[in-house]
């Protein structure tokens, strides 16, 4: 883990350009955060960075990877993908690619929630209806 530590502390300086960013542990790697949103993971020794419908052409562009674990049944790919090794190097180009998964991770926060499946009113009705017929008052 010690390599990925200091991996994540030359991602962090990488990234100084857009302000403050930090990082914490899970699930066996690091999640970098900005402006209170995770935006990036660290696993590995490698960097990925959020994507979605919208930037993930870039990475696609750029022959970046995603992010895949095996699940119990079969690969489980996420919404995190590498960056290129450019971005790696340089501030200026890591700056770029981190604002787009930035993007993505302020799109998703501020995604409306899937809709629930709502409870049927009558079976509520019911329920109360019959904790109040067992809880009337008896005639002493």
């Amino acid at each position: 883990m010690s390599g990925d530590s200091d991996f994540v502390a030359y991602v962090l300086e990488l990234l100084q350009p857009l302000g403050r960013c930090s990082a914490r542990k899970m699930f066996g790697g690091y999640g970098l955060y900005g402006d209170g949103l995770m935006f990036a993971l660290v696993f590995d020794g490698r960097l990925y960075l959020k994507v979605d419908h919208l930037n993930k052409s870039d990475f696609v562009a750029a022959s970046c990877e995603p992010f895949v674990y095996q699940g119990q049944d079969k690969p489980i790919e996420m919404s995190y993908w590498t960056v290129p090794e450019a971005a790696l190097e340089s501030s200026e180009d890591m700056a770029q690619w981190a604002r787009l998964a930035l993007a993505a991770a302020l799109r998703k926060a501020n995604a409306k929630p899937a809709a629930r499946k709502s409870v049927s009113r009558k079976g509520v009705a019911n329920k109360s209806a019959t904790k109040k017929a067992t809880t009337k008052k008896r005639p002493l």
